[in-house]
């Protein structure tokens, strides 16, 4: 199964460059001693197989979320680990007999956003036309790229227009729009000194619509930034005109992660079916009145089911509702033991690297992919809010510390590692984690922070298990320490059960989030593992260092409408 990677101008990260000499990774350990407050028992892990006992990458069938207990916490990270093992098995007859389950006929791939700021949807076949694109899945509520600043507050990016010379179009307190041709922030200065391309000074901006600003969702907001770009140099500044201070120094929201081996990252958004004929009936009429939510009970279901059925569509897993996936991949010859990966062919584009300050896209070529990580999102019974759950590879990058308890009730703290081996950063790395070094340019990669050329980056994953060192992660746990317990309790139980040489054995479950009762997320209803990102996908909103408050799924997906997938809102119908 092949598929087709496409190239867009929008990005956070991206691997890039030859291919170094492949070297032997050691990558994240589980503490063995956690108190099992979270585990699948033996039965109930058999009997996720499809034959009723485990086998060596054997077919496991998907979580029944008709049929959700929601039960906090644990039966959400039950459903979020047997819906990923699910995801990865061979995909067996009901969803078409070829691949992974997530590359069959039961899912379709979602285009990047096209000029008139549209998505497709892909079907899966024999030779499927399958999207990765090299893009960031990080955009804020208004679909909008998002940077967070040193102080860890968030802005969704808007760029200005160009005016005739190629400078970003501002305008002034009296109305009067000027290309900008200069710009200097003194020391000292919160807003910078612009100039015109007729030499004069540009008075301050007028403040940004009320109506443009974000709410405080999760503890945090998101308001609305200018990114300014002239003669190679980038300023953010907030509503007021503020010059903005982003956390490693960029003042850019389309940087480009680069791995140890100089691998690129491609990352696919995948939906299911349930998902593509509830948008599908939604937007021609088949499915009357649309509905506002995703499904979360049997009559939501049947609407979308007697839809599908009328034309002539069979929805291969009906109990899984609608699922949305993100994943994240690296080329496989850049990794020092594919067979440790989730792998999958795909038709990649290339760059002229002949520059060392401009990388070109070139061409394309086909490669052998390795997924490092993965977003599963999907309603269940109780929850249109969606689970938001993330998956990474072990030896993707190094955690910050962390406490957990152990099988006597103890409090043990694991140390942030000073050594190793990872795919997105150095052995003993030096300098400042997540910081940005290189970064997408009307399609070309130039550098980012550091001006002397593109370079790798040393990436981390802070809040290890999706919370905050010594801040209450919700109001369930009641701390991260018995939260962080529960997420290293179930992945020791379902890791060791696997039989030996399990693909899916290579994969550690991050956490994942969800709001009380369903409800549209607030500061103080997030909960699970409610400071949740991957590392792969949201490297540059974590925060500085493990006990920053950071940000969670909820701060851009603020909605238990429809709305929370972004992607929703702007998909053609199938058909």
């Amino acid at each position: 199964m092949r598929h087709t990677l496409h190239f867009v101008p929008a990005i956070l990260c991206l691997c890039v460059g030859a291919l170094s000499p492949l070297a032997e990774v050691r990558g994240q350990t589980l503490p063995t001693d956690a108190k099992p407050t979270c585990v699948v028992d033996p039965p109930m892990f058999k009997s996720w197989f499809d034959s009723g006992s485990v086998s060596l990458n054997g077919t496991i069938g998907p979580a029944d979320s008709i049929n959700f207990p929601d039960t906090p916490n644990c039966s959400f990270y039950q459903w979020s680990e047997r819906m990923f093992l699910w995801l990865a098995s061979p995909a067996t007859s009901r969803f078409g007999g070829s691949g992974k389950v997530f590359e069959s006929p039961a899912f379709f791939d979602v285009t990047p956003l096209d000029e008139s700021n549209h998505r497709k949807f892909i079907p899966h076949s024999s030779t499927p036309l399958s999207i990765a694109s090299i893009r960031t899945p990080q955009n804020g509520p208004n679909d909008l790229p998002v940077v967070m600043s040193n102080t860890g507050q968030l802005f969704e990016v808007v760029t200005p227009p160009a005016g005739p010379k190629g400078g970003p179009l501002v305008q002034d307190l009296s109305g009067k729009v000027s290309e900008l041709a200069r710009m200097e922030v003194g020391s000292g200065q919160t807003k910078p000194n612009l100039f015109g391309t007729d030499g004069t000074k540009i008075e301050a901006f007028p403040d940004l619509p009320a109506a443009a600003a974000g709410s405080a969702v999760g503890g945090a907001q998101i308001s609305i930034a200018r990114k300014l770009s002239v003669g190679g140099k980038d300023l953010l500044v907030d509503g007021a005109g503020d010059v903005i201070q982003t956390e490693v120094g960029q003042a850019n929201s389309d940087g480009v992660l680069i791995s140890q081996n100089n691998s690129l990252v491609y990352y696919v958004t995948t939906v299911n079916d349930v998902f593509t004929y509830m948008v599908t009936g939604a937007a021609n009429g088949g499915i009357s009145p649309a509905p506002t939510q995703f499904p979360v009970t049997p009559s939501d279901l049947d609407k979308i089911a007697a839809f599908a059925t009328a034309n002539q569509k069979i929805i291969a897993a009906p109990e899984t509702l609608a699922i949305e996936l993100k994943t994240s991949w690296v080329d496989a010859s850049s990794v020092a033991d594919a067979s440790k990966y989730i792998t999958m062919d795909a038709t990649v584009p290339t760059f002229d690297m002949s520059d060392p300050k401009k990388w070109k896209p070139n061409g394309q070529k086909t490669v052998s992919l390795a997924m490092v990580g993965m977003h599963v999102v999907g309603s269940a019974k109780g929850h249109p809010e969606m689970i938001w759950a993330t998956f990474q590879h072990v030896d993707d990058v190094p955690t910050g510390a962390y406490t957990y308890l152990d099988t006597a009730g103890n409090t043990k703290t694991v140390a942030q590692p000073s050594s190793g081996t990872w795919l997105f950063s150095a052995d003993n790395p030096a300098g400042v984690f997540n910081a940005l070094k290189a970064r997408f340019d009307s399609g070309d990669i130039i550098p980012g922070d550091d001006p002397s050329g593109i370079a790798p980056s040393n990436t981390i994953r802070w809040k290890t298990w999706g919370a905050v060192s010594g801040v209450s992660p919700n109001p369930i746990d009641g701390s991260d320490t018995a939260s962080n317990t529960e997420i290293i309790a179930i992945n020791n139980s379902v890791r060791s059960q696997l039989a030996a040489g399990d693909v899916r054995a290579n994969y550690v479950f991050v956490g994942a989030t969800w709001t009380i009762g369903g409800a549209s997320p607030t500061a103080s209803n997030q909960v699970g593992t409610s400071m949740l990102a991957n590392s792969t996908m949201e490297t540059y909103q974590q925060g500085t260092q493990a006990g920053d408050k950071g940000s969670n799924c909820f701060l851009c997906h603020r909605s238990n409408q429809t709305g929370v997938s972004h992607v929703y809102k702007v998909l053609n119908p199938l058909f």
